[in-house]
Order: structure tokens, then C-alpha cells, then sequence
């Protein structure tokens, strides 16, 4: 049992004892500062109305109590009542038994068991390559999945393709002006237009395909360049992600909302509860019902729907597909529409359901420099080509290495140094410096040794009780990241576990101790390894043998 669990059985037990509950707010964790100890509990302050008793006279009741358990060393009262439990050497050593015999299933839990979450991400309009703001999208959402499915929810990945309305006909119309370009005419320029080169190379390649693809009619030759420079744009994103090593479960295409009449059915919905109503000609959303300065509309009264009917039925069919949980990853710049969302989804019975993560915006950098982000410069906008100069373990990791909604320095100079002022070099190189002194010991004829207790009392430094507390950690951490649903979580412990390693390294000698106690390192070592290799797996990052 870890610490934590223990700990918290422990307390539970003392509580039952004394007929008391356990507090909803009590919380037991590791302190801010260890010279306060390993664990921390504020469970007495949290009792003292229930208990009718100062919290320092309960916190007293529980340190008795709990004096008899061999495995805490030692319990201290601070403050008003706070709890402060150091464990003993013994408790810490089974650690290195119960990440062995869990191998890659360590930090497994049944957190979500049961619950049905829908996480959709990236989203990009199918109109050109995706940039640096969507890369880092793409490893946010692909990391949440790893973490909730380690974390034991069933949960599925997916895509919204806006494959319909006005975006679309933008698209098939700058190809169509590009390919009149690319024939000499001289067309008229369209009031929107998408300007990449990309354009002009799809343009280029239709023609190939359609050599009439001018002398056809307007409309027929506008439908025609709309649905190829989409699929061949769909297909560079999905590659692109592929490279990335993101996955999608499902492709969802918002065209296939309208011919499965999933909007005239979201709108009949509202209708019969009185949220939706008709007003000049037009179908409305009742959203002053929820807060919301103003009814909005979802009907034109020239029969156009709009952006948030669209996106009322795709959530509508979400929920209608069983999910209990529905996760939307936005652009930052989108903050404002969550109220609304938030007020559509309560509108059809879901009310908390939607969890809206934001993400703020990336500043590419060149040894400190910001990059003049344009494609047309030929400069690095497109995730391709950042991916392509520094590699997809170090775009995801420095993508994860903070919080999604605050902003982001990516510096492309820094992340490929093979320093330790880089995050992404300083955690792949932790494992691989433990896989190659595996490799040393194992050219001696040196083995891990099994854990049993004669070996894990062997582990008995503080630099050994380090490394094995910061195990102990991981599976709280994967829980932490999986409830706040912030996959950065995992990036920071594994700098902590990275920075206490190499810590190990400065101030104990492994291959040249003595016989048992250099085995016991080495499954110490092994031990760590395997949790650095698990936790770069949720955050899509491989763990390197050799750097």
C-alpha cells in the first residue's frame, strides 16, 4: 500500500473509532516543504465541529492513537492542529516491490471506472496545414486521452470536421480563381480568399484530374473544387497527426449533421421544452433563460443555420451517443462562447456535463527571437515543419510543459541542445542514463537483484528514500492530472523525478559498490526508469535507451 492509501486507512480507522465521519474538505498530501515531514493532514481542524473539540485536542487524540503503527516513525503537531506523519525507512523500501510487480500497469487506477468521456480536439477548419496553435491542441488532447484511460475511464478521441458552410465555399472558391490563374485568364479576385501556396499546388493538381474543370458550370466546377481541396487537406492533417503520433477514434464531419437531420432534430427538441421558438421568420434559442444577454438566433430567415446550431445538435448527438462526460479543447480566443455552449447543453438536459479546455497561444522562438509567423515567408507556422526541425517528442513535451491556458515560449534553438537547460533532453536523458548503466552492469555479469526485504532494506540512504518517496508519487499524480484534466501535471513530476536522479547520481556510487548493495540500486534504478518510460508514454514522448 502506498503512502497516501495508508495513511489515509489509518486515519479513517481512528475516526470510526471515535465515532466521528470523515470530513469532506480533509485532505492528506505530501507537504510543501519535506522538513515538515513525508505526509501531511489537516483531518483534526476539519473535525472540530463535528467533534466539538479544539483541533489541536483531536489532533492529539489521532498522534496517540496512531503511535502504535510500525510503519510511521514519527507524527508532529503544527499549528492549530495540522498533522505532520514522517514514514519509516521499511515503508519506503516496499515501494520498489510494488512498482516491480505492477511493471507498465503502475499508476493504473479505477478513478473513472464506469464513466463514458468524449474528449475532441484540433477541430481545424479543413482550409490549409496546421500551425503551431493547433500542434499544441493535438498533444493536449492526445495526452488527456492516455491519461484518462490509464486513469480507468472508457474514454474515445475525436475529430469535428467543419466540412460545412461558409468556409467551405471560400476554399473551393480560391481554388477555383487559383486554377483560372494557373490557365492565364485574368479572374476576378473573390472577396475572401485563402492565400497559401497550398492553394495554388491543389489548384494545380485538380487540374491534372479535371482538364474540363473550367469549361464546366460555375456551381458544378465550385462544388467540385470545394470537396477535392478538402479531402486533400483532411488527409495532410491526418498525416500530420500520424507524425505526431496523435490519435482519433472518430471523424465526425458536420456536413453529416444536416444530411441526418440531426439539426431539424436538435431544434424539435427545443421547440417541446419551449427553449427554441419562432420569431421573424426565423428559429431562436431562448438563451436569456441561462444568462445570456440576448436570444440567439440558429435559423436565418433565409433558411441558413448558423455556427452555434451547428454546434448545439453536434453536442446534442454527443450526448445522445452515451457519453457522461463530453471534453472540448478550444483556441483561447474562444473564451467568450463557453457561456453560450454551457447554456445550450443545460437547454438539453446536461447541465456541468461540458468541460471546455482552453489553449492559449504559442510564441515560436529562434535563440530568443519571436518568429514573424507567415507561411508566405516561408517561415515555421505549419506543425509540420517545426516537427520536421525538432522532432515530435520535443514539440509535445515543451507543448505539455505548462498549463494549456497560459502562453507558451517555444524556443526551436533550445530544444534540440543536448543540455540540461533543456526539459525535454533533461527527462529522456534520466532514462537513458539508467538503461545504459544497466547495460555496464550487465556486461559484468550485474543483475537487479528480486525485492525481496533483505534487498530493500538495503536501500537505506536519504537519496535512496528520495527517489523511492517521489515513486510513490507517480500514481497521484496520474490521478491529479486525470481529475483537473491537465496532462502538464505529468511533465512536472517527471522534472522532479529527472532533478532527484540525478541528484543519485552526484551522491551514490552504484557500480562500485558492493556486491548487494549495487543489485539493490539497480532495481531501485530499474524501478525508475520504468516510471520515467510510463509517464512519457502519457505524454506521448518515447524514453530513449541511449542519447
Amino acid at each position: 500500500m502506498r503512502a497516501k492509501q495508508h495513511l489515509e486507512a489509518a486515519l479513517k480507522a481512528v475516526l470510526d473509532h471515535n465515532g466521528w465521519e470523515w470530513p469532506e474538505k480533509a485532505v492528506v498530501e505530501p507537504p510543501k516543504d519535506r522538513q515538515f515531514g513525508d505526509m501531511s493532514a489537516n483531518v483534526a481542524m476539519m473535525l472540530a465541529k463535528q467533534a466539538r473539540k479544539a483541533p489541536r485536542a483531536i489532533a492529539e487524540d489521532i498522534s496517540n492513537e496512531l503511535a502504535s503503527d510500525p510503519l510511521i516513525e514519527k507524527i508532529d503537531i503544527a499549528g492549530p492542529g495540522f498533522l505532520n506523519f514522517t514514514f519509516a525507512p521499511s515503508f519506503w523500501q516496499q515501494t520498489a516491490r510494488v512498482v516491480r510487480e505492477a511493471g507498465d500497469a503502475y499508476g493504473d487506477s479505477e478513478l473513472g471506472k464506469g464513466v463514458r468521456v468524449q474528449v475532441e480536439y484540433v477541430s481545424a477548419n479543413p482550409t490549409g496545414p496546421l500551425h503551431i496553435g493547433h500542434g499544441r491542441g493535438a498533444a493536449l488532447g492526445d495526452s488527456l486521452v492516455r491519461i484518462l484511460d490509464k486513469a480507468g475511464y472508457d474514454v474515445e478521441a475525436e475529430y469535428y470536421i467543419n466540412d460545412a458552410g461558409r468556409q467551405m465555399l471560400i476554399l473551393g472558391g480560391s481554388i477555383l480563381y487559383r486554377a483560372r490563374q494557373i490557365k492565364g485568364m485574368d479572374p476576378e479576385k473573390p472577396e475572401d480568399l485563402y492565400r497559401g501556396d497550398y492553394i495554388r499546388d491543389i489548384a494545380a493538381d485538380l487540374l491534372e484530374k479535371h482538364p474540363d474543370l473550367l469549361d464546366m458550370p460555375e456551381a458544378e466546377a465550385l462544388e467540385i473544387c470545394k470537396v477535392y481541396g478538402k479531402d486533400v487537406i483532411l488527409e495532410t492533417i491526418k498525416t500530420d497527426l500520424k507524425a505526431f503520433g496523435v490519435r482519433h477514434d472518430v471523424w465526425f464531419s458536420e456536413k453529416s449533421l444536416v444530411e441526418k437531420g440531426l439539426v431539424e432534430e436538435t431544434f424539435a427538441d427545443l421547440r417541446k421544452s419551449g427553449l427554441g421558438f419562432d420569431k421573424d421568420d426565423a428559429f431562436w434559442f431562448r438563451a436569456t433563460e441561462f444568462g445570456d444577454d440576448k436570444d440567439r438566433v440558429l435559423r436565418k430567415s433565409n433558411g441558413d443555420t448558423t455556427y452555434f446550431a451547428s454546434d448545439i445538435a453536434y453536442h446534442d448527438n454527443k450526448f445522445k451517443r452515451g457519453f457522461d462526460i463530453v471534453i472540448d479543447i478550444w483556441g483561447a480566443d474562444h473564451h467568450g462562447y463557453i457561456p453560450r455552449m454551457d447554456a445550450a447543453c443545460e437547454a438539453l438536459g446536461q447541465k456541468g456535463k461540458l468541460h471546455v479546455i482552453l489553449v492559449n497561444l504559442v510564441n515560436l522562438l529562434r535563440d530568443g527571437q519571436p518568429i514573424a509567423m507567415s507561411t508566405r515567408a516561408g517561415q515555421f507556422e505549419t506543425l509540420e515543419d517545426v516537427v520536421k526541425e525538432v522532432g515530435s517528442d520535443a514539440s509535445r513535451f515543451m507543448f505539455l510543459s505548462r498549463k494549456s491556458d497560459s502562453r507558451l515560449d517555444f524556443d526551436l534553438e533550445l530544444v534540440k541542445q543536448k543540455t540540461m537547460d533543456n526539459p525535454v533532453y533533461y527527462v529522456q536523458y534520466a532514462h537513458a542514463r539508467i538503461r545504459s548503466m544497466m547495460r555496464k552492469a550487465g556486461e559484468q555479469g550485474r543483475q537487479p537483484a528480486a525485492p525481496e526485504d533483505a534487498t530493500l532494506a538495503l536501500l537505506d540512504t536519504k537519496y535512496d528514500l528520495q527517489l523511492l518517496q517521489m515513486l510513490d508519487q507517480y500514481p497521484d499524480f496520474v490521478e491529479s492530472a486525470a481529475r483537473s484534466q491537465s496532462p502538464h501535471v505529468i511533465s512536472t513530476f517527471l522534472q522532479e523525478l529527472a532533478a532527484t536522479l540525478h541528484r543519485y547520481y552526484t551522491n551514490v556510487h552504484v557500480l562500485s559498490a558492493e556486491d548487494d548493495v549495487l543489485a539493490a540500486r539497480l532495481l531501485l534504478l530499474d524501478c525508475v526508469s520504468g516510471v520515467i518510460r510510463n509517464g512519457l508514454s502519457l505524454l506521448g514522448v518515447s524514453a530513449p535507451e541511449s542519447m
